[in-house]
């Protein structure tokens, strides 16, 4: 007598939102034992937020557990968060979160709970490379106004291997009527932020209340012209134009943040664009010939652009593009796709 297998059992991310509650719906829909999991984030409104996953668990059928992770993400995320303004830089919270906490600590998590698999609400597919056993490659969503990819591109071939994406094949439109015959009617059409833990928040006040002080000093241009000052480099960002008070017959942008001599190095538009930057922390998923072409993307909204990847010393790589980009914004993460798979990332450096 054959002994029954029992259903896979995968643990859903959950928000509370449209997207991780479909997610949970079609897999279940597919016949897979689904249990939610809800990161406890130190977030305004958390106990909201919590009521308001379990009443989405509870119409599910599903049980929800809760996993604290408030001490680790403040450790690991908001002081990267602030440490990256103070010298200059502009993060990626979203990209170092599913790294380090959504698919590290809530991942092992899931899995110590006895789960066979982890799932997400992302808008991203995952490849394997030769066949079911090959190294698992992260892929873009079939909604290309919503691929998610660019965030999720420090994800490991390890950490893919036992990950869902029931959305991969799905566009965000779709999603709001799935909802709806699934009986979700409390979705309508919002969509969540990019930096949760800002919420409503303005950014300088929240950098402010982490400890972040006001430090005057020189807004100038590149050839060491003072056209003004300012209170604090973290209080701007590459490409920014507003909030600089300098008239002029065609508008200032922020070009440069330079953190050692504590200047807003500013000019304009066409000052943006450059063909070459440099990458530190670059990693591989795969062994590829070198120097490497083909796109690369330098922030989620960005058109990826066809360019060249070659290594350089002290272990950075340097991107040369075919086109000039604009607004290469120190700190922000490169993406190199080899046609819609991801085949490494690194953090932009100048």
């Amino acid at each position: 007598m054959t002994e029954k297998r029992s259903p896979c059992t995968v643990g859903v991310a959950m928000s509370g939102g449209v997207d991780s509650t479909v997610a949970a719906a079609i897999l279940l829909e597919q016949g897979f034992s689904v249990h939610g999991f809800f990161m406890q984030l130190p977030l305004p409104g958390l106990d909201e937020q919590i009521r308001k996953v379990q009443r989405v668990a509870d119409d599910l059928g599903i049980p929800l557990h809760l996993v604290e992770m408030e001490e680790e993400f403040r450790k690991r995320v908001i002081a990267y968060f602030t440490d990256s303004y103070c010298q200059g830089r502009t993060p990626n919270p979203c990209v170092v979160c599913n790294q380090e906490i959504k698919f590290d600590l809530l991942t092992e998590a899931i899995l110590a709970q006895g789960m066979d698999k982890t799932a997400t609400g992302h808008y991203a597919g995952i490849y394997q490379v030769n066949g079911i056993n090959g190294t698992a490659l992260l892929q873009r969503g079939k909604d290309p106004k919503k691929d998610q990819s660019y965030f999720l591109c420090r994800l490991s071939s390890q950490q893919l291997e036992h990950t869902l994406f029931p959305l991969a094949d799905h566009c965000k439109k779709d999603i709001f009527l799935r909802a709806q015959d699934f009986g979700f009617t409390q979705f309508g059409g919002d969509e969540s932020q990019d930096v949760c833990f800002l919420a409503n928040q303005n950014l300088a006040t929240f950098l402010s209340e982490q400890g972040l002080k006001s430090m005057r000093g020189e807004i100038a241009t590149e050839d060491g012209k003072v056209l003004g000052s300012h209170e604090g480099i973290w209080k701007y960002t590459v490409g920014q134009r507003r909030g600089l008070g300098i008239p002029d017959a065609t508008p200032w942008y922020v070009i440069k943040l330079d953190a050692k001599s504590n200047r807003v190095i500013i000019g304009k538009n066409d000052e943006l664009f450059q063909r070459e930057l440099l990458l530190s922390d670059v990693q591989w998923q795969l062994e590829l010939p070198i120097p490497w072409q083909g796109k690369v993307q330098l922030r989620s909204r960005h058109q990826a652009a066809e360019a060249e990847v070659s290594p350089v010393e002290n272990g950075n790589w340097r991107v040369r593009f075919k086109e000039s980009q604009r607004a290469v914004t120190p700190g922000q993460f490169a993406v190199l796709y080899q046609e819609d798979m991801v085949v490494a990332s690194g953090v932009i450096v100048s």
